[in-house]
C-alpha cells in the first residue's frame, strides 16, 4: 500500500513539473468547467420551469409500473432532454480534455504547445468527439436507469459497471487526440492497450485523484473548519464569509490542477503504451509501476 501511495505521489510531482513548463494547460480544464456550468444552466432552467424534471423524478422513484402512469407528454420529452444534456456536457468535457492531452503530447515530444495548438487538435477531431459523447451519454443513461430502478442491488451493479467502463475507456481521449479512428474503434483500442499493459493502479484516476482529494480534505479540516468555527464563536459574519470564499477558491484551484495533471499523465501513459517512450519529467520506472504486465 505504501509503495502505491509513494508511486502516486511521484506521478503527481512529475505531471506537475510538466504543468510548470506549460501553465497555459490550466486553461483547458477552466474552460471545461465554465462550459459545463453554462450547459447545466441552459438545460436546467427550462426543465425546472416546465415541470419535466419533477415528472422524471417521480417516474424514476416509483419504478417502471408507476412511470407508466406519469404523463408521457412530459416524461418522454424529459428523458430526451436529459439525454441531450448528457451528450452536450460530455462533448464539452471531452473536447477540452482532447485539447489538453493534445497539447501535453506536444510537450512530451519536446515541443512548446500553445492553447491554440490544443484547440486546433480538438477541432480536427470534433466529429469523433461528438460520437464518443453520444456513446458515453447512452452508457450514462443506462447506468442511471439501472441504479434508480434496481434499488440497492441496482446501485451496486451500476457502480461496478461504471467502474468497468471507466477502466475500459481510460485511454480513449488520448487515442482520439492522436489517432484518426472512430469513437467505437477508440474504445476498442483503449481496451487493447490496457490488456497489453494492465495497470496495477491507474494513477491518473486513483493516485493523482487521491493526492488532491487529501489536499481538499486538508483545506476543509485545517483551514475552513477552524475559520468557520472561529467566526461562529465570535459571531463574525465577515470571518465566516471569508472562510467560505477561501474554501471555494482553494477547491477550484485544486480541481483545475488535478484535471490538468490527469490529462498530462494520460498523455504520458498513452505514449508509453504505444511506443514505449516517456518524455517530459516522467521516470520510466514510475510509469512501468503503473503499467505492469498482466499476471
Amino acid at each position: 500500500m505504501f509503495d502505491r501511495l509513494t508511486n502516486s505521489w511521484e506521478l503527481a510531482k512529475a505531471s506537475l513539473q510538466v504543468l510548470r513548463s506549460d501553465k497555459e494547460l490550466l486553461v483547458f480544464p477552466l474552460i471545461s468547467a465554465i462550459g459545463a456550468i453554462l450547459v447545466m444552466i441552459t438545460f436546467m432552467i427550462p426543465l425546472i420551469a416546465s415541470g419535466i424534471l419533477q415528472a422524471i423524478a417521480e417516474g424514476s422513484s416509483r419504478g417502471a409500473r408507476a412511470a407508466a402512469n406519469v404523463d408521457e407528454t412530459m416524461w418522454i420529452p424529459g428523458l430526451i432532454l436529459m439525454f441531450l444534456f448528457y451528450v452536450v456536457t460530455y462533448f464539452v468535457t471531452f473536447f477540452c480534455n482532447t485539447a489538453l492531452v493534445g497539447a501535453a503530447m506536444i510537450r512530451l515530444r519536446g515541443g512548446d504547445p500553445t492553447v491554440s495548438d490544443g484547440f486546433r487538435i480538438a477541432s480536427s477531431r470534433m466529429g469523433n468527439i461528438l460520437g464518443y459523447a453520444v456513446i458515453s451519454a447512452t452508457v450514462g443513461m443506462i447506468l442511471r436507469a439501472i441504479s434508480e430502478r434496481g434499488g440497492i442491488i441496482g446501485a451496486i451493479v451500476s457502480s461496478m459497471l461504471g467502474f468497468g467502463w471507466t477502466v475500459a475507456t481510460f485511454l480513449v481521449v488520448p487515442i482520439l487526440a492522436i489517432e484518426e479512428v472512430s469513437p467505437i474503434d477508440a474504445v476498442k483500442r483503449s481496451v487493447d492497450l490496457l490488456k497489453k499493459t494492465w495497470g496495477e493502479n491507474l494513477a491518473a484516476n486513483f493516485g493523482i485523484g487521491a493526492v488532491f482529494g487529501w489536499m481538499a480534505a486538508g483545506v476543509i479540516f485545517l483551514v475552513f473548519m477552524p475559520l468557520m468555527g472561529l467566526g461562529i464563536a465570535t459571531e463574525s459574519g465577515g470571518l465566516m464569509v471569508f472562510a467560505v470564499v477561501v474554501l471555494f477558491i482553494a477547491l477550484v484551484a485544486i480541481g483545475l490542477i488535478s484535471s490538468a495533471l490527469t490529462g498530462i499523465y494520460q498523455a504520458a501513459l498513452y505514449r508509453y503504451a504505444t511506443d514505449g517512450e516517456i518524455g517530459g519529467a516522467f521516470d520510466a520506472a514510475v510509469i512501468q509501476q503503473a503499467f505492469k504486465p498482466k499476471r
